[in-house]
């Protein structure tokens, strides 16, 4: 004979389980919707930093009307351009790439001039269309590393990448830089 007490105990131990796989369902769905919007947030501050280099680079190259070098060598004579006798700065920083988190962008060059970068990141946009008008040839993209900023993108050259492991090294000083204390 079975006791009254004992029946409910097994549905109440029933109903807990299915609350629990219910609470994990939830929680895995909360996770991969916080994991999207962080994506989301990381494309658009790699899209504002990378904008904010080929602006740097735009005014670098207009900034001399001479015959002076049109293009930087190296990443740093956006912060102080070597051009001038003064100071003349580009670009605040060097910016951390905020898909991988460190300084370390490719270079596009041509010869020995930086004329754009673009993200050493290898994964797919969330963002595929949309964008503006500076940034329309992004959609489409297949990987980051095809979001290219800077002269070439914009004048449809195919310049030469770079790998560079930290954008103040130079073949003759490799030396590393400090990436921007995080907000």
């Amino acid at each position: 004979m079975i006791r009254p007490g004992r029946a409910e105990a097994g549905f109440t131990y029933l109903l807990l389980l299915f609350a629990v796989a219910a609470m994990g369902l939830v929680a895995a769905g909360t996770a991969e919707l916080w994991s999207t919007l962080a994506r989301r947030e990381k494309e658009q501050e790699l899209l504002f930093i990378g904008n904010q280099f080929r602006e740097a680079l735009r005014r670098y190259h207009d900034a001399v009307p001479d015959a002076r070098p049109r293009h930087p060598a190296r990443l740093e004579d956006l912060l102080l351009d070597p051009r001038f006798p003064g100071v003349r700065r580009h670009l605040r920083q060097i910016y951390a790439d905020p898909m991988t988190g460190q300084a370390d962008w490719v270079l596009l060059r041509q010869g020995e001039r930086i004329v754009g970068l673009h993200s050493r990141a290898t994964g797919q946009p969330i963002k595929q269309g949309g964008f503006a008008k500076r940034d329309e040839g992004f959609a489409g993209a297949a990987s980051y590393a095809d979001w290219h900023f800077g002269s070439a993108a914009d004048a449809g050259t195919d310049p030469a990448p770079t790998a560079v492991i930290a954008p103040s090294a130079s073949p003759t000083s490799p030396r590393p830089l400090a990436a921007p204390a995080p907000r």
